[in-house]
Formats: structure tokens, C-alpha cells, sequence
């Protein structure tokens, strides 16, 4: 299929995920300028996929699983093209029986064999490739067959950031540093003792700090978090697009590999990422995009990691590393 018309990316996964499938949307959308993009993604997740420009439709895995075969069919089978960035049984089922005409999945999924008629064969685990270049090894039958650098994929990304609402735009975030603890099992995560010694150093320097997390995450450190005025407790406080307002009028973000350090990357900020050197947690695979994104690890070798082994080398990161970068 040379021009493609219509073509349906599948990413039903986690936020950060989503957020390092945006070069592979905007080099389909600049190779095929004509067709309309649209992304099939969790509910929770559309609000990050509504900032991709190249994204002309949404779609959500719960829509689909709410609809009756009859009315799934007909939705799904106006794409000439699906290509499953993220492998999920159930999708490749529905958009076979859709009977859409390329099908992209890969080849290390036994159910791509049934389901699946184009099937790049490529390893994630085992590669020294960045994630989203990894997303480019799907594009291979489209004619798209080149992996861009890590630097190509960071440059001139095209994520629209919306306005603040005018519930948050009295505050100066221009001088806010968004601390975000927790990852959810995503990665290795820094100690919290060092995250509140951190926000302490940052308000010495002037600067706010506000802590965000969900509601549960909030939980686990609420109590630790500093009293100070120019720190705050915003924990379980703001949905996913208010987050998003708030992250690009901020200055920075610190995180371990987790999705708001993500969307930090994309909308341009200070993005502060803490990783262990082991593979494949490591910044070598998950470091966000964008041109003032930073990824920190332990500045040595780490043997454990180097072995392959659990270690805890993400909690030797010192504050003022974190600070300089913030202030780079």
C-alpha cells in the first residue's frame, strides 16, 4: 500500500509509553501528509495523546470494548492500516475481524501470527535502541525504514500545550519545581528522605516546590513532605489536564522514569529524569525526549547494574546534581 488514507495507531498502554510514540505520529503524518492519523489509546491517557498535533482522531480501548462486534467492525474497518505499537490480543482480534487491510504487528507476539499480516521481527528487550526509536521498526512495511538518532527525535516535536484554566493562572509557575515521588512500579525510584531534602535546598534558592502524585501516592509521603510556605502539597489535586497546563508553565519536573517526567520532556521544561544504570530500566532505553530533558544516573559504573542484578545505585544521585540540571 503506497499512499495510505487512513491509518489507526494502537497504543493501549501507560503514559509514558504514549508520550515516546509522538516522532513515530509525526513521521507517518509527514510521509503520508493526506491521511488522517488516528490513535486508539487508554481513556486515561487521551488527554496526552489530544496535545499530538499530527493526530487528527482519538479513539479509546474503552469505547471499542463497549460497542457491539456489528458496531466495532464498522468503526475499525475504515482504517486501511493499524499498527500495533503496543501488542494487545484483543485489539489485533477485533481489527482482523474488521478485515483491515494491513495489519503491523511484531513478530514476537505468537497471537501477531494469527491475527497480524505484516510482521517486522525485532527484539525490545535485548536492544540498545531508545524505545521510541524501537516504535520506528513498525513502520518498516510502510516504506518508512529509517530509525532516526536519539537527538532527530528530540527536535521540533510537535505537542500542543493548552492554556491555563483560570482556576491555576494567578500562580507564577515560572519559578515552580513539580516533584513527582512515585512511578507506580514503572522504575527505580529515588528515596523519599532525599526528594524532601531536596525540596528544602530548592526553596532556599527561591524557588516553589509542589509535590504531585495521585491521591494514593500522596498517601505514602504526605507526613514526610516539609512544612514551609513555599512548599506545597498538591497530591491527588489536579486531573490529567490540568497536570499537563501546569508542567509546561513550570520550571521543572523531577522524577524517576515515569509519565509526567515524560510529558515534561514534551512540553519543553526542565525534565529531570532519576535512572539506575541496569538494563532495560535504563535511560539507554526510557530517557524522555525533548531538547532540555535530562536523564541522571549514578556518574561511575555501576557493577551491580552492569551485571544485570537489582541494586540500589539511583539513591547515590546527589541533590545538587539534580539542582544543577534543574538550573542548566
Amino acid at each position: 500500500m503506497v499512499n495510505p488514507t487512513n491509518i489507526l495507531i494502537s497504543r493501549t498502554d501507560a503514559i509514558g509509553d504514549v508520550c515516546l510514540t509522538l516522532p513515530v505520529c509525526q513521521a507517518i503524518k509527514d510521509a503520508f501528509p493526506n491521511s488522517q492519523l488516528t490513535y486508539l489509546c487508554k481513556g486515561y491517557t487521551q488527554a496526552v495523546v489530544a496535545c499530538f498535533e499530527p493526530i487528527d482522531q482519538l479513539l479509546t480501548l474503552e469505547q471499542l470494548e463497549q460497542s457491539a462486534q456489528k458496531e466495532r467492525n464498522a468503526q475499525l474497518g475504515q482504517f486501511d492500516v493499524v499498527i500495533h505499537l503496543f501488542p494487545n490480543k484483543m485489539v489485533a482480534q477485533w481489527c482482523k475481524q474488521a478485515k483491515i487491510p494491513m495489519r503491523i504487528g511484531t513478530s514476537h507476539r505468537f497471537f501477531h501470527l494469527l491475527t497480524c499480516n505484516f510482521r517486522p521481527h525485532f527484539t525490545r528487550k535485548r536492544s540498545d535502541l531508545h524505545e521510541a526509536q524501537l516504535n520506528f521498526k513498525l513502520l518498516a512495511p510502510l516504506g518508512l525504514t529509517k530509525v532516526p538518532t536519539f537527538l532527530e527525535l528530540s527536535n521540533k516535536l510537535r505537542f500542543k500545550t493548552p492554556d491555563l484554566t483560570n482556576q491555576i493562572v494567578d500562580h507564577d509557575w515560572s519559578q515552580t519545581v513539580l516533584i513527582h515521588p512515585k512511578s507506580n512500579g514503572s522504575g527505580a525510584e529515588y528515596p523519599l528522605e532525599k526528594y524532601m531534602a531536596l525540596a528544602m535546598e530548592l526553596v532556599k534558592k527561591g524557588y516553589q516546590v509542589f509535590f504531585t502524585g495521585t491521591e494514593k501516592e500522596g498517601a505514602q509521603f504526605r507526613t514526610q513532605i516539609p512544612a514551609h510556605p513555599a512548599i506545597t502539597d498538591a497530591t491527588g489535586q489536579w486531573d490529567l489536564p490540568t497536570f499537563i497546563q501546569i508542567i509546561a508553565k513550570s520550571k521543572a519536573l523531577v522524577a524517576c522514569s515515569t509519565g509526567p517526567y515524560h510529558i515534561a520532556g514534551l512540553c519543553g521544561i526542565q525534565a529531570i529524569g532519576l535512572f539506575a544504570q541496569r538494563k532495560p530500566i535504563h535511560p539507554g532505553r526510557w530517557a524522555a525526549l525533548g531538547a532540555n530533558s535530562s536523564a541522571l544516573t549514578l556518574p561511575v559504573l555501576c557493577n551491580t547494574c552492569a551485571k544485570g542484578n537489582p541494586c540500589n545505585c539511583i539513591e547515590k544521585i546527589e541533590i545538587q546534581d539534580i539542582i544543577h540540571a534543574i538550573e542548566k
